[in-house]
């Protein structure tokens, strides 16, 4: 194939048109492309001084067979690619000089990309994130269930949600680290947060939900302090938030873990979600 198959463009809505049937063909496989380019969507510009986030779309028969899209960080998103589509598109974005501080992808084609852009772009790309991606089955509450009862978070308890966000960030090695200044343009502001509190009221766990695009709910994140660990209460809130999805029509609710936990992994089997594919992140 030619690079010049991959059609670049800075038009959210132009992306939408042409590819919104492709990204809701599959939406568990493309919930990071979904939420993002919806928010996208929702809030109409990039921050103020920065670049314009680029989209890429291959397309085929009239059809879009494949997706991309670099943030203003720099940061490349892709949908499933070939190592000849992922060549012909890392030619075409250096032969147009955008840079790249990153890929994140499904596994093989993370690493196909990350072999182009160090070919074509004299890039050495460095392996920083994995995860695994998980669909909701059939939904199985764990027995026994902990005491108390799932509750949504309100403006009351942001004080609460701000220090737990901060914490399950420096847990998973995320950057930036959150704080009042930063939280409004951070990745859990747009969510939908719900506390698992004892009989009492006081919260011990908590998850977080996006909004359902293309029926598609992630689950995140999914985060109990250390001290409250091993008593049920990650599931017992991970069913909640669950459950609320289903119950508002959403088709596939997804949620991603690391590998190599083997907790969280087998956790959320039990509760009846089902592995389907492998990503990977990496960083030029």
């Amino acid at each position: 194939m030619r690079p010049d198959d991959w059609h670049l463009t800075e038009d959210v809505d132009d992306v939408l048109a042409r590819a919104g049937d492709f990204l809701r063909s599959r939406p568990a496989l493309h919930n990071t492309p979904l939420t993002t380019i919806e928010k996208l969507r929702t809030r109409r510009a990039d921050a103020p001084g920065t670049e314009a986030t680029v989209f890429g779309l291959l397309e085929s028969g009239g059809e879009v067979r494949a997706l991309c899209y670099r943030l203003p960080t720099h940061r490349l998103t892709l949908t499933p690619l070939s190592p000849e589509q992922a060549d012909a598109l890392a030619v075409r974005l250096a032969g147009h000089g955008h840079r790249l501080s990153g890929v994140t992808a499904d596994r093989d084609t993370a690493t196909a990309f990350a072999e182009a852009w160090r070919r074509h772009a004299d890039a050495v790309p460095e392996h920083t994130w994995q995860g695994r991606l998980y669909r909701l089955g059939t939904l199985t509450p764990q027995k026994p269930f902990p005491p108390g009862r799932g509750r949504l978070v309100g403006e009351q308890d942001h004080a609460q949600l701000l220090r737990w966000c901060g914490e399950f960030v420096a847990d998973v090695g995320e950057a930036p680290s959150i704080d009042a200044g930063s939280w409004a343009g951070s990745r859990f502001a747009d969510k939908r947060f719900t506390f698992w509190e004892m009989p009492d009221g006081t919260p011990v766990s908590m998850a977080g939900s996006t909004a359902m695009v293309g029926g598609m709910v992630r689950v995140d994140p999914v985060y109990t302090p250390a001290r409250l660990r091993g008593r049920g209460y990650a599931g017992a809130v991970t069913v909640e938030v669950s459950r609320a999805a289903l119950a508002a029509g959403a088709t596939d609710v997804v949620l991603f873990t690391h590998p190599a936990n083997p907790t969280s992994n087998a956790l959320y089997q039990r509760l009846g979600y089902v592995p389907i594919a492998d990503f990977a992140g990496y960083t030029f």
